[in-house]
C-alpha cells in the first residue's frame, strides 16, 4: 500500500512540481493549500490527487489521519510577503507550522520534512561559506525569524518515532506550471526573453546561492526517505557543488540562455549589502547516496526558454500577478476576495472547497 504524504503548499511554485514527483515515486499525495495561487498556472497541471483547499491555520487532526509523512512547504513565501503582514507571518509561518507539527506527532506521522530558509543567516559579515550549525543566525525580517524559530521548535518536538528534517533551500530557479518571476534567476531569464535586455541595478558583485526546483524537490524526497539515523533532527543547506554565484554570474547565464539579449550594469543601487555564500558540504556528503543534484544554470536557463516559447510567455505575464506572489495577494485583497487576515471572503469570487 502506498505511503500517504501530506504536502502542504501543493499548489505553489515548488509544490506544483513536487506533487508530481511524489506520485511518480509511488506515494499517495494529499495536498493542502490555501489556493491563493491556484489560478496562476501558465499551463495545465495534473492534479488528479486528493486536494484540500484549506488554510494551514485551520489544520485539524482529521487532515493527518493515515499520513506517513509531511512535507511542509506552505507559508508566506519570501521576505516581501513577510513584511506585507508581519503579524500574519508569525501566525501562518510559525504558529501554523507548530500546530501542524504537534498534530502530526499526535497522529503518529513518522517523518516531518520542513521547508526552511537560508534567509535566517541574514546579511553575512564574513566571506566564509555559512554552515548549518556554527554560522551566526541573523534573521532580520519577519519571514527569516519565523523560519528560524520554527526550526528550533520543530526539532524540540522530534524524537522517538517522530523524525524532523529541516531543508534550507538556496534561492530556487527553474520551470514550474506555477512559475515565479519574483526570484532572481527566473526573473533575469524572463526579462531577457520578453524584453531582449537584462538590467542589473547593483554592481553585480553580491553572492547568491541558487538551486534548481527539481534538485530542491530531490532534497525533500531525501528528507522523506533517507534513514532516520542520517537525517533525524538535522538541518541541511540545499544546493549544488559550487552553488554560490555572483549576480553577474547569474546575469551572464541568463544572457547565454537568450542569445542576443543586452546586459547592462547600471550600478545605481551601488554595492548591494545582501551578499552571502553558503556551504553545501553537509548535504553533498551525508546524503550523497540519497541526493544527487542534476541541474546547473545553463540547463535550467535553456529549460525556461523552451517553456516560454511553448507557452507563448509574454512581458505582461512576466510583470504581472501570475508570476509575482505579492502582486497576486494584493489583487486578491483589492478585489475583496481575501480579507485583511488573508482569509477568503466567501461569496466574493473565492475558491471552492475540493
Amino acid at each position: 500500500m502506498a505511503k500517504r504524504i501530506l504536502l502542504t503548499g501543493d499548489r505553489g511554485y515548488i509544490g506544483s512540481v513536487l506533487s508530481q514527483i511524489l506520485r511518480e515515486r509511488g506515494f499517495e499525495v494529499v495536498g493542502l493549500d490555501s489556493a491563493y495561487f491556484a489560478e496562476c498556472a501558465l499551463e495545465p497541471v495534473n492534479e488528479d490527487y486528493t486536494r484540500l483547499t484549506k488554510d494551514i491555520r485551520d489544520i485539524t487532526a482529521k487532515d493527518l489521519e493515515g499520513v506517513h509523512g509531511v512535507i511542509h512547504l506552505a507559508g508566506l513565501s519570501n521576505d516581501p510577503l513577510g513584511e506585507l503582514a508581519p503579524n500574519l507571518t508569525e501566525e501562518i509561518n510559525l504558529e501554523g507550522t507548530l500546530k501542524l507539527g504537534r498534530l502530526a506527532k499526535q497522529a503518529g506521522v513518522e517523518r516531518f520534512v520542513y521547508a526552511s530558509s537560508q534567509s535566517m543567516y541574514g546579511v553575512s559579515n564574513t566571506d566564509a561559506e555559512l554552515d548549518e550549525d556554527n554560522s551566526d543566525k541573523n534573521p532580520i525580517t519577519s519571514y527569516a525569524r519565523t523560519k528560524w524559530d520554527a526550526e528550533l521548535a520543530l526539532k524540540d518536538m522530534g524524537g522517538g518515532n517522530f523524525t524532523v528534517v529541516c531543508m534550507r533551500p538556496s534561492t530556487v530557479f527553474g520551470w514550474s506550471p506555477r512559475l515565479r518571476c519574483d526570484i532572481v534567476f527566473n526573473n533575469l531569464v524572463a526579462c531577457a526573453f520578453t524584453t531582449g535586455k537584462i538590467e542589473i541595478k547593483s554592481d553585480g558583485t553580491p553572492w547568491r546561492p541558487v538551486v534548481h526546483i527539481r534538485d530542491v524537490s530531490a532534497a525533500f524526497m531525501a528528507g522523506l526517505t533517507a534513514p532516520v539515523s542520517l537525517v533525524g533532527g538535522r538541518s541541511y543547506n540545499v544546493g549544488i557543488p559550487n552553488g554560490n554565484f555572483t549576480v553577474r554570474d547569474l546575469a551572464e547565464a541568463a544572457q547565454r540562455a537568450v542569445p542576443g539579449s543586452a546586459l547592462t550594469f547600471t550600478g545605481e543601487h551601488g554595492k548591494d549589502s545582501r551578499t552571502y555564500r553558503v556551504s553545501f558540504q553537509r548535504i553533498l556528503t551525508e546524503l550523497k547516496d540519497h541526493f544527487k543534484p542534476e541541474w546547473n544554470l545553463d540547463r535550467g536557463g535553456a529549460e525556461l526558454v523552451a517553456k516560454f516559447r511553448e507557452t507563448g510567455f509574454t512581458e505582461a505575464q512576466f510583470r504581472g500577478r501570475a508570476t509575482t506572489r505579492l502582486a497576486q495577494l494584493k489583487h486578491l485583497s483589492e478585489s475583496k476576495r481575501i480579507d485583511t487576515f488573508l482569509r477568503w471572503n466567501h461569496g466574493a469570487g473565492s475558491v471552492a472547497q475540493n
